[in-house]
């Protein structure tokens, strides 16, 4: 006698807002494709659950000057193209980013304290070298944030960058700039789903438009905290999906900067040999990050290496493949 299985499936109130990428000449812009992320209806992957309607994409980091600060992999990989954003960011495009990740490093005070005009020049370079959409990062220091994120989203006026950080020290301005410029915001909080909420009801208060966030929940590294930043991504798409509207906003992760953080990937000095090739082992390091935090809820991956592009957009066309009973 055969028993029937009950149906164990989850079945949730809430979904994922979708956010777009970037606009195309019919919208005001320039880009020649889009992308756009989130509107999920369940646990990622779990297609037998809720929809998936939109696959998670790669992004790749892209600075304004040439990095002092990274491994010797990473700067060999990459070659002559670090000394010129726009010619990086043509190079990403063409090992297949999705979308370009342009960070405006120059304008931090201890890495040259350029300004708005050099941001300005910078992004159009790189918007004329591209199709692709991009996000826009300020240096990590608020007021040189604040001056270089504003100039960057009046110069991509109409093209619905995301500019990154918005963060609780700076949000008010951010947020002023992207709705001046129909720009998109990335919300940064660090590693706590009650922060991350508060940070998003506060944007709200502007009346910048839920389908204009992007979450950014602080991640860390294979071996570094990935544990702990997945299961509070985990926390925050379960509140999502159980009806709250604060925290319904798709997540990005910057899976490379945290990955050539770990030592593992970064250097091969005074490391045991029983860890093999340190090129293979320090993509594999990024490559295996970012696709643990897809399995959380990432819909962006922010990547550094070239070789780690194809690892894991491979990740996700099989994780986006439904099983057949």
């Amino acid at each position: 006698m055969s028993v029937a299985m009950p149906n164990v499936n989850e079945t949730w109130s809430g979904r994922i807002l979708e956010v777009t990428l970037g606009a195309g000449p019919d919208q005001g812009g320039t880009r020649g494709s889009t992308v756009t992320v989130g509107g999920e209806t369940g646990l990622p992957f779990l297609h037998f659950e809720g929809q998936m309607p939109h696959k998670p994409v790669v992004a790749v980091e892209v600075r304004d000057q040439a990095p002092d600060d990274w491994s010797d992999l990473l700067v060999q990989a990459w070659g002559d193209v670090l000394k010129d954003p726009a010619a990086w960011a043509a190079r990403a495009e063409e090992l297949g980013a999705e979308v370009i990740a342009l960070a405006l490093d120059s304008a931090h005070p201890e890495r040259g304290d350029t300004g708005a005009k050099q941001a300005r020049d910078t992004v159009r370079k790189v918007l004329s070298a591209t199709t692709l959409p991009l996000i826009i990062y300020g240096p990590g220091q608020p007021d040189k944030d604040n001056e270089v994120l504003v100039a960057a989203a009046e110069e991509a006026a109409g093209e619905r960058v995301a500019l990154g950080n918005c963060e609780e020290k700076n949000y008010r301005t951010v947020v002023a700039a992207a709705l001046a410029n129909n720009q998109v915001v990335i919300a940064r909080t660090p590693i706590d789903v009650n922060l991350a909420k508060q940070l998003n009801v506060l944007i709200g208060d502007m009346r910048l438009d839920r389908d204009r966030i992007i979450i950014d929940p602080t991640t860390g590294a294979l071996g570094y905290g990935l544990e702990y930043t997945y299961s509070v991504m985990e926390r925050v798409r379960l509140a999502a999906f159980s009806g709250d509207a604060a925290l319904q906003q798709p997540m990005i992760v910057t899976a490379g900067y945290e990955a050539w953080r770990a030592k593992e990937a970064r250097t091969n000095e005074g490391v045991p040999a029983q860890w093999g090739d340190w090129a293979k082992r320090a993509v594999l390091w990024e490559a295996n990050t970012a696709v643990t935090l897809l399995q959380t809820g990432a819909d962006i991956v922010v990547l550094r290496h070239p070789d780690a592009i194809p690892l894991v957009k491979t990740a996700i066309d099989g994780l986006m493949t439904a099983p057949t009973a």
